[in-house]
């Protein structure tokens, strides 16, 4: 299954009603009962190791697997050029001292425009984003049933407005959207890597290893990432010390000293999301479940990915994000080309 996001499925259901009548169901003024954070550890990673750009070397990789989703397939062999990429997804700590330099606004602090989206209502495009909030129904069978637009929410506020990231600078900064990506890496010199390049960095030379750590599976008594451990949306136990997002570099590097590559935070990237990869290339990407929906690829899987749900803590898997969709469970890291 796909827990993927956008405007138009979240809201949208096909028709201008249902897309009242969800928001009317779904649009809440804060989520502060909600705490899905278990702050076992405030800092797993020493401050210069998270702020590190690393070099990964020309190479030859199996990109995609043929032994999961239909969307990672064929199987192909790329050839890398060298670059770097940050160590960790970016902090809440760097993406403050963006904004502080510059002022920059965020996209979920706008709120949705007129212009983009005329036929909704005002009140439903107050600024807000959207937060993951685990459902009490057990009949639940939606991605829709455990995601909610929060008023208030944004990157300041990841839970909704009575949230804070007070003491989490060393959290992944995350309900961002794809173009307050860009400008954070534009202030740093860098871009956001291609799909290719973040999938090559995460496999850490295991070359076609379904993870990023081998071939063993993942668990929560021997935790190899931060995922979800239970029976998923309901109840996550926490046994790999978390029940949310984790501060970056709490668990092993990759083989080429690279971070959270799975779970943790989804990663926004610079490649447009083909559902079909071999099907003509369009800037806007193209996924049939979403169409008209402009999307990028998001890689490495989250917190959020359980083996009853989603699998896709992996260095293979891949899914669309709607690029002016903020959530509490995508980041991003940066990459830079290296001179030849």
């Amino acid at each position: 299954m796909s827990n993927t996001l956008s405007l138009f499925k979240l809201y949208a259901k096909n028709t201008v009603l249902a897309f009242l009548l969800c928001l009317n169901i779904l649009l809440l003024p804060s989520c502060s009962d909600e705490k899905n954070t278990v702050l076992f550890h405030s800092r797993c990673l020493d401050v210069e190791k998270a702020i590190r750009s690393i070099k990964i070397p020309n190479g030859e990789f199996q990109y995609g697997d043929d032994r999961f989703y239909p969307d990672e397939r064929p199987v192909s062999r790329e050839l890398v050029l060298a670059f770097e990429i940050d160590t960790t997804e970016v902090t809440n700590q760097q993406f403050k001292r963006f904004v502080e330099a510059t002022g920059y606004v965020t996209d979920a602090e706008k709120g949705l425009s007129e212009q983009q989206f005329p036929d909704l209502p005002p009140e439903f495009r107050v600024p807000g984003s959207v937060v993951f909030v685990p459902p009490t129904n057990p009949d639940v069978t939606t991605d829709g049933d455990w995601w909610r637009f929060i008023a208030g929410a944004n990157w300041r506020n990841p839970q909704g407005p009575d949230s804070s990231i007070e003491g989490m600078d060393n959290f992944p900064v995350v309900q961002v959207t794809y173009s307050d990506a860009v400008a954070y890496a534009d202030w740093v010199g860098r871009r956001l890597p291609t799909e290719i390049e973040w999938e090559y960095a995460a496999r850490g030379g295991l070359d076609g290893a379904k993870f990023t750590w081998g071939n063993q599976p993942h668990d929560g008594a021997n935790s190899r990432a931060n995922t979800w451990q239970g029976q998923f949306p309901f109840i996550n136990d926490g046994s790999d010390g978390y029940v949310g997002i984790s501060p970056v570099g709490c668990y092993d590097q990759n083989g080429y000293g690279l971070f959270d590559t799975a779970g943790n935070v989804w990663e926004l990237t610079e490649s447009s999301y083909h559902f079909d990869r071999q099907m003509p290339y369009r800037e806007t990407g193209y996924d049939p479940r979403q169409p008209g929906v402009s999307l990028k690829t998001i890689k490495g899987g989250s917190f959020l990915c359980a083996d009853n749900y989603c699998r896709r803590y992996r260095p293979s898997a891949r899914q669309g994000q709607d690029i002016t969709l903020a959530t509490s469970h995508i980041g991003f890291r940066t990459a830079a080309d290296v001179p030849l």
